[in-house]
């Protein structure tokens, strides 16, 4: 790893894996500043904590003094003040994905968790469980990198002298450079495959091209490495299908290696069974709602287990797990009506959290409040699977596409469609444009039980703290609504 010691500035730096890898480079004594364009929790606060100046909006003058180095964010392009002046001066410049291996994963053991979804919360499990088994076997204390901010640890990253790093695998493009997914960067020695569905229809032409970047991923495992699979998606058993290395499937079918049964959500607390052939392996508890959350964790505890790690320190660091910000995170509780904060930007990222919600939440009645903001979401490809999805709550609110004029019309998602066609099936639906209108629109007719869950992959203009806020007025004394 690199001893000299640099000033190295992210352009980009609030997106999550580069906030993680800022205060990965901060720890190794590098000088660190970094830009963006709107910065908003978690990762804002992760970085005001860590002292790392924030400077907004882009701009050439961001890079004075000289950086000796520019970490450019995959969400830049040509055009970038930032990115001009790298060019035009030939700053040396990288990825987020490169500096990553470059200067932490050469000459450790790189445990990778990827998939379209789960993948933020299923790295959260299998690092809390190896900083679990840490007591007893110091060794096994893990570096890591996280796409989220992990509850138990406080954070999205961790650098150990210690010979494991887990890390995040996003399947999403690099940088304007480097149009390839981050993972290829990763070479796993172990690793953990979610799901695999169309996503990222901004840079993947179709389900075909998902399945050929997760493909090139399993052919980069040795054969002395192991994968865990999930065994209920035939597009993740196409792309494990000629691996070189051991393949552990987990789910629910009577043939996955790692099979759940006996899945119930009581007394708060999410249990469930792990069978490996006719043998039951352990029983699992942990605080998360969901079945989805149910199959993270057995996940992550097949793949601990593959690389060594004893049966009583997985079920008892899953059971003391506690979540990732923004994932099913209650952000208020007033007038006895609950406000759910959720990362869900994919049509089945949207039912599973609805469907962990119903489980947890019976008798309430269930809003979903949805911003269309990911590059998918913001496209009508997947407008029959979310409605679908949608069609789980009892009522409906819709935002406008954010930034509805970067979609060309014919690809873009119409959420008054999503609107008209709920209603007509029966799900009370409706538009707003806004944070402002939705919060105006929804808050005096709020009932005590219910339950809103807010779901955006984004900043959603505050609404997580507007809406509680102005719950707040109607009921100063946190009475009943």
């Amino acid at each position: 790893m690199t001893k000299l010691k640099k000033h190295i500035h992210l352009s980009g730096i609030c997106g999550t894996a580069m906030a993680s890898l800022a205060g990965l480079l901060q720890l190794q004594g590098h000088r660190i500043t970094g830009s963006d364009k709107a910065a908003y929790p978690p990762m804002s606060d992760l970085l005001r904590g860590l002292g790392i100046p924030v400077l907004e909006p882009y701009s050439e003058t961001n890079l004075e003094p000289r950086p000796d180095l520019v970490v450019i964010g995959n969400a830049l392009s040509r055009g970038n003040p930032e990115v001009e002046r790298v060019l035009d001066e030939r700053i040396p410049f990288t990825s987020m994905a490169a500096l990553l291996r470059e200067e932490f994963l050469v000459g450790r053991e790189s445990l990778v968790v990827a998939g379209t979804h789960g993948k933020t919360t299923t790295t959260s499990m299998l690092a809390w469980i190896y900083q679990f088994a840490s007591d007893a076997l110091p060794e096994l204390e893990p570096s890591f990198l996280i796409g989220g901010v992990a509850e138990n640890f406080g954070t999205s990253f961790q650098l150990r002298p210690t010979r494991t790093f887990i890390v995040e695998g996003d399947e999403y493009d690099t940088a304007f450079f480097d149009k390839g997914p981050k993972f290829l960067h990763y070479f796993p020695d172990g690793l953990i495959l979610t799901h695999v569905e169309f996503d990222h229809a901004d840079i993947y032409a179709d389900l075909e091209a998902v399945k050929t970047a997760f493909k090139r991923l399993v052919n980069l495992v040795p054969r002395r490495g192991l994968i865990v699979a999930y065994d209920g998606n035939a597009n993740v058993t196409e792309c494990v299908s000629h691996a070189l290395c051991p393949v552990e499937r987990y789910g629910f079918s009577e043939s996955a290696d790692w099979r759940l049964r006996n899945l119930r959500h009581e007394a708060g607390l999410t249990r469930w069974e792990v069978w490996r052939g006719d043998a039951l392996w352990a029983e699992l508890e942990m605080q998360l709602a969901g079945e989805h959350n149910a199959l993270n964790a057995t996940a992550a505890a097949a793949l601990a287990a593959g690389r060594g790690i004893g049966k009583d320190a997985i079920v008892a660091a899953l059971k003391s797990f506690k979540s990732v910000k923004r994932r099913l995170e209650v952000r208020a509780e007033v007038g006895g009506v609950t406000v759910i904060e959720d990362f869900a930007h994919h049509p089945t990222a949207i039912r599973e959290t609805l469907r962990a919600l119903r489980s947890v939440f019976p008798h309430s009645c269930l809003w979903a409040v949805l911003e269309p903001r990911s590059n998918t979401l913001r496209r009508k490809v997947l407008e029959n699977e979310l409605v679908e999805s949608l069609r789980l709550a009892d009522r409906v609110v819709l935002a406008g596409v954010y930034q509805q004029q970067r979609i060309p019309d014919a690809e873009r998602l119409h959420p008054e469609d999503v609107v008209r066609r709920l209603n007509a099936e029966g799900t009370e639906a409706e538009l707003l444009a806004d944070a402002d209108a939705i919060v105006d629109g929804i808050a005096p007719r709020l009932e005590s039980g219910d339950v809103v869950a807010i779901l955006s992959n984004g900043g959603f203009d505050g609404i997580y703290e507007k809406l509680p806020a102005r719950l707040r007025e109607r009921f100063p004394e946190g009475g009943k609504a």
